[in-house]
């Protein structure tokens, strides 16, 4: 689309689209590396699923495993810098155990606050309560985006565009390619919550070790469907937080009414995915009040702002990251992230789980770079992945790198004058590694 003639709400070298974990490192690395950064996000804070949608939990930095007693992480970089933030402040837990392997659950007005404070150190331009309605692309290059706010209609005009919507809105709406999931079979959204007023002492005790539900848990619920409660999931996960006396609750699966799965980008299944999301939550709230020990006194403190979203569009990109890659543990050259994260497949009865035991899998750097299109590329969940594959990499801790990576790559490509699609992974590589980034070190240390 040409020149709309609005007004000019900004003219920077990159402009940011979205604040979830992806945007957030994109803008923060970017502005640190000299780039004038403008973020849009249409809710009033940063965190997305993390913090809109209550996921509450930084998961991929550990490695799964049989036999470990402690966790052991395997990624680091910009991850580790906004996990190593959110501790200092009281607003990460220590490792829990999930299965097989470890995660961690954050404050999530904590999370909003560190994420506020890095952006406004590195000097991004941050415009929250703001929506991108439109693309100015002229042939193939993505040259800025209409912005839509209670101000008005304005314009930003951008050199390089990240989009870190987490849906590929910005390739959507410019026509690039994506896909919607295994033909479009994609992944349940959930609607989290936390529980206040519990005596953690007497629900860990009943509960065991592991956030993973135990069987006597599913079997209770088992029995409560039966009675006529609707719990629509057997097996739940609930997580100690930063708060006394709380859980952080991911116990539902929302579905139409006739079953079908919801595809959130559509506002009516959104709507759908809410609704059934809030009744959804106080029916597991009654079934622990009166099942589980140390709930008998608890309330629902609250919910994400907005259903937890698992998976939308998947944008087309010229590499992608395969189903096989993800089981076999797949190391690349081309690596900007690893993975370690089982593979958790929301999209039928019950969650299917995939241990990744003692190992990783390597994200490739053309997984962010859109088939069509020039001057743009993408990060966060909407990164180019078979199905099986994306309910492995889209979690939080690898969503914080892919942010990383594309900032670095957006860099090298304004340096240079090199389209992201041309850029040496081992000059994104030899940047990342030297910001702490966990990779292999690249066989060509391609610095400037």
């Amino acid at each position: 689309m040409g020149d709309h003639r609005l007004p000019v709400v900004a003219d920077v070298d990159v402009a940011v689209v979205g604040a979830g974990a992806a945007g957030v490192a994109a803008a923060t690395v970017a502005a640190e590396a000299g780039l004038s950064v403008v973020v849009v996000e249409k809710y009033g804070f940063a965190g997305g699923a993390a913090v809109a949608g209550m996921s509450g939990t930084i998961c991929g930095m550990y490695l799964a495993s049989d036999s470990a007693s402690r966790p052991e992480r395997v990624v680091h970089g910009f991850t580790e810098r906004f996990a190593g933030e959110l501790t200092v402040r009281g607003g990460l837990t220590a490792p829990q155990r999930y299965g097989k392997t470890f995660t961690v659950a954050h404050d999530p007005l904590v999370w909003r606050e560190v994420a506020d404070d890095l952006m406004t150190a590195a000097g991004v331009r941050i415009l929250y309560h703001t929506q991108v309605i439109d693309v100015l692309i002229e042939g193939d290059d993505y040259q800025g985006l209409v912005l839509a706010s209670n101000a008005g209609v304005g314009v930003v005009r951008a050199a390089r565009i990240i989009d870190a919507s987490g849906d590929g809105a910005v390739v959507a709406r410019a026509g690039g390619g994506y896909r919607f999931g295994d033909h479009g079979r994609i992944q349940n959204p959930t609607m989290f919550f936390r529980l206040g007023n519990v005596d953690l002492h007497a629900f860990w005790s009943a509960w065991g070790p592991n956030t993973i539900s135990p069987q006597w848990v599913s079997d209770a619920i088992e029995q409560a469907r039966t009675a006529g409660l609707d719990l629509p999931r057997n097996k739940i996960w609930i997580f100690d937080t930063t708060r006394p006396g709380e859980l952080l609750v991911n116990a539902t699966r929302l579905t139409a009414p006739d079953g079908r799965m919801l595809n959130v980008i559509d506002p009516a299944d959104f709507t759908i995915a809410e609704v059934e999301g809030r009744r959804q939550v106080r029916a597991y709230a009654r079934f622990l009040a009166e099942n589980v020990p140390g709930c008998g006194h608890a309330f629902v403190v609250d919910t994400g702002v907005e259903a937890g979203i698992r998976q939308t569009r998947t944008v087309d990109c010229i590499e992608t990251l395969r189903d096989g890659d993800v089981v076999d543990g797949a190391k690349r050259d081309d690596s900007i992230c690893r993975s370690p994260w089982p593979i958790e497949l929301h999209d039928g009865e019950k969650p299917k789980l995939h241990w990744l035991l003692d190992d990783y899998y390597d994200v490739p750097y053309g997984a962010l770079v859109p088939q069509r299109g020039e001057n743009i590329i993408v990060a966060g969940r909407c990164l180019s992945a078979e199905h099986q594959a994306l309910a492995s990499a889209r979690v939080t801790a690898q969503c914080f790198e892919y942010g990383h990576a594309a900032a670095v790559a957006t860099a090298l490509s304004l340096d240079r004058g090199t389209a992201y699609r041309d850029l040496d992974p081992a000059g994104i590589q030899a940047r990342m590694i030297a910001s702490g980034s966990a990779l292999r070190t690249p066989q060509r240390q391609d610095v400037p």
